[in-house]
């Protein structure tokens, strides 16, 4: 029974970091080749990153792209590498794996189903192959796919693979995290697997790119679909996996193998060399809040370092959303590289001000402290000529969320600090926010988290830990902007648990709001929350990026016109 050992390493590429992607390319080749493996895999474009979005438009770029691969070619002696880069050819840009041994390149493969929807707009970019590919080697054949063409039900590869006598299923991907994902790629994986009775490799990207989370948790998949060797998720790793074949198929039967469907090749096979440790069957599991931690973590962690950051500066409220966002600074970058700034204002109360502090003091970051009572009264004298500032009203509630907006700002380009915004997907949803005040930042960390998820995950943190590390008395005090006397989150918006179900509906499930009236929610309360979202596109349109957790975020998954007279109508 012939054996080949596959080395999948799942890497962090940054986007245009070709000397940094490559380096990494060659230092696990060299890995994988030291523990004998007969073949080493890489992700879906890991030469340049994904996704280089408009860089693919630049010659330079794809030539750079172009010259890394070469470099790559030349360390393959002894040993079958197959590396994702973006190929050019015939002026035509292509989403390719490239097949190399022994310092040649034996065969590339152009991916043929392109993504074109949520995050994904590759049709901008790439032409589709036409042809998929089959490569032998020590007898067993391996099938080659890249990220998208193993969903596509009924698709170009899944009728390939199909009675194609392969024995092996090759994967090389780039799936961005959302909760759950990794259940979905298990599926769908599955499913490929069945259909081409066959070993399935899904080797996928790590690392935080903008919005976008990788979380990597490559896999090797036996023929009946079942999970036997997995990578760990949220770090770079390599995962090497002995795969017997009981009985190498042959070629014969319709498929890949048929000239009119595709091309097959051999490649030479080694003599058995030394071989080093098997990576673990099983990496660790993670839980539903565990997981979304996680990629929140990486997420902002390699937007700062990949940015050229060393410190983050965060206003520190004294609530549950500065909270989360500083404890997962810190646990992105280390206390050392964190700075709290306090702001009280007339209407900050003495509790709030003391939980920043407690916050501040459990984290063992620095904290600032700048009033801001001064320069809002200056502020209203200033304007007093022109605005009625004997009675209180929303743009003296702004004003205050502007001053703060302003001196985070303002530190930030003293001491080259990047300011992390403290929204959650809630506010943001309905403009529960000031543009230019609390928006004001370079990276919005829980952007895509909903209200009622910030406080699970801030229960989590301090269970998980086994003591109190955001206060009790943040997690359990009614949500308030402190804007005003006695103000509460609930005078302006519908209790969170109901808020956060009508978004859900609208926003993520793209329902109408007959639907989700029908569904039991209170009439007046579904039309004003919906023309809350539909008038504040602006406001989030020139908001920072933040990390993609949920299946459609704002931003890159979800994109409407502002001046967008369909969606003002309240049917």
């Amino acid at each position: 029974m012939p054996m080949i050992r596959i080395a999948q390493a799942q890497i962090n590429a940054t986007v245009g970091a070709f000397s940094t992607n490559s380096a990494k390319i060659i230092e696990a080749i060299h890995e994988a080749r030291d523990d004998g493996a007969d073949i080493v895999t890489f992700p879906e474009l890991s030469i340049c990153g994904y996704p280089p979005e408009d860089l693919l438009l630049k010659r330079g770029f794809l030539q750079d792209n172009l010259d890394a691969l070469e470099r790559i070619r030349e360390c393959t002696d002894r040993i079958t590498a197959v590396v994702g880069h973006a190929d050019y050819l015939d002026g035509k840009v292509y989403n390719a794996a490239s097949v190399f041994q022994d310092r040649k390149r034996a065969a590339v493969y152009h991916k043929i189903e392109l993504p074109n929807y949520g995050v994904f707009d590759e049709k901008r970019y790439f032409m589709k192959g036409s042809h998929a590919v089959v490569f032998e080697m020590k007898g067993i054949r391996f099938f080659l796919t890249i990220c998208e063409d193993i969903w596509i039900e009924g698709g170009f590869q899944e009728t390939s693979v199909k009675g194609a006598g392969v024995d092996i299923i090759v994967n090389i991907s780039a799936s961005p995290f959302h909760a759950g994902k990794l259940d979905l790629r298990i599926q769908t994986a599955s499913r490929f697997a069945r259909l081409g009775d066959a070993f399935f490799c899904f080797n996928n990207l790590v690392g935080g790119q903008d919005e976008l989370v990788f979380d990597g948790g490559s896999f090797v998949m036996n023929p009946q679909g079942k999970v036997v060797a997995r990578a760990p998720r949220f770090r770079e790793s390599v995962l090497v996996y002995d795969i017997e074949i009981e009985k190498p198929k042959t070629p014969g039967r319709k498929g890949p193998g048929d000239e009119t469907k595709g091309v097959s090749f051999h490649l030479a096979s080694y003599e058995d060399q030394a071989r080093g440790e098997l990576s673990p069957p099983v990496t660790e599991t993670y839980g539903r809040l565990d997981e979304i931690y996680q990629a929140l973590v990486l997420g902002t962690r390699d937007y700062v370092i990949k940015n050229g950051f060393k410190k983050v500066l965060i206003g520190l409220s004294g609530g549950i959303d500065s909270a989360l966002t500083a404890v997962i600074a810190v646990d992105a970058l280390g206390p050392q590289n964190v700075v709290g700034v306090t702001m009280p204002s007339p209407y900050t109360s003495g509790e709030t001000l003391s939980d920043a502090g407690r916050l501040a003091a459990n984290l063992k970051i620095q904290l600032i402290t700048v009033p801001i009572r001064e320069i809002y009264e200056a502020y209203l004298h200033a304007t007093d000529a022109v605005m009625d500032n004997r009675r209180h009203g929303i743009a003296h509630e702004n004003i205050q969320a502007r001053i703060r907006g302003n001196i985070l700002m303002a530190l930030s380009n003293q001491f080259g600090w990047l300011v992390l915004t403290t929204g959650n997907k809630s506010e943001i949803a309905v403009g529960y926010c000031t543009l230019y005040g609390d928006m004001a930042g370079g990276f919005a960390v829980i952007k895509d988290v909903p209200k009622t998820l910030v406080f699970e995950l801030s229960e989590h943190v301090n269970r998980s830990r086994g003591r109190e590390i955001i206060p009790e008395s943040v997690i359990i005090r009614p949500p308030t902007a402190e804007l005003r006397p006695g103000q509460k989150d609930e005078d302006s918006l519908p209790p969170y648990p109901m808020l956060d179900s009508i978004l859900h509906a609208y926003v993520e499930e793209d329902k109408a709001p007959d639907e989700i009236i029908e569904a039991g929610f209170d009439r007046e309360v579904v039309k004003d929350v919906i023309r809350m979202v539909n008038l504040n596109e602006y406001k989030r349109r020139q908001g920072p990026p933040g990390v993609k957790i949920t299946p459609k975020a704002f931003g890159r998954d979800r994109r409407l016109p502002i001046t967008n007279a369909y969606l003002r109508r309240l049917d």
